[in-house]
């Protein structure tokens, strides 16, 4: 779904969106504040749809979410980036197959979102630029790092300054030299601390 059927325009996370968040309603924690934890460009796509089914959607309109905290993302379009991440996906799978995958999802991206993006953006529109105009409000906290071989640190920087500037909460800490959702792993005391205050700040915030 996230490399393939959304690089052709097709809304195929949609349902798993929903499902996530009739979960909550499964385990009867909908009344309590949500908080989101998104990892990667694939966590980006499906929290898009998310946050479309908050906006759009009975009962997903009543749910209280209290902010967001971005683990190596969001990015834009980059299709090395997009190719190591596949790679790594695909490290099991047999060669053949694995190098065959990788040339279709290249050629997609080079056709559908580089040389005919001034059409396709009209039907539609990439999740980084979603997200940056998206109505929410709540605060945000961005984790990144300029050693990610796979989401630039720039385009993150670039997103939570877009955000700051349209009045959402923003906190953005650059882990220097960790790798593409790395940091817990490589700072697990400091990005424990970040993620658990980010989130007592927003319960503490967020409205009863």
């Amino acid at each position: 779904m996230i490399f393939f059927s959304e690089s052709f325009g097709i809304k195929s996370l949609q349902t798993p969106a929903k499902r996530l968040l009739e979960l909550l309603f499964d385990y009867r924690i909908e009344n309590r504040p949500v908080l989101f934890h998104v990892f990667s460009n694939g966590g980006v796509m499906l929290y898009r749809y998310i946050i479309e089914a908050l906006r759009t959607q009975q009962p997903f309109k009543n749910l209280r979410v209290a902010g967001t905290v971005f683990d190596s993302a969001p990015g834009r379009r980059n299709l090395r980036g997009a190719l190591r991440a596949l790679a790594t996906v695909l490290a099991s799978t047999n060669v053949l197959l694995r190098y065959l995958l990788m040339l279709t999802f290249a050629t997609t991206v080079v056709l559908l979102r580089i040389l005919l993006y001034p059409l396709t953006r009209f039907i539609h529109e990439s999740h980084y630029d979603a997200l940056l105009k998206a109505p929410t409000r709540w605060p945000e906290l961005y984790l990144y790092s300029q050693a990610d071989a796979i989401v630039s640190a720039s385009d993150v920087k670039h997103m939570a300054d877009a955000r700051q500037q349209l009045g959402v909460s923003v906190k953005a800490v650059d882990f220097t030299d960790s790798a593409h959702v790395s940091h817990l792993r490589v700072y697990p005391t400091y990005y424990s601390t970040l993620c658990t205050t980010f989130l007592s700040d927003c319960v503490r915030g967020s409205p009863r």
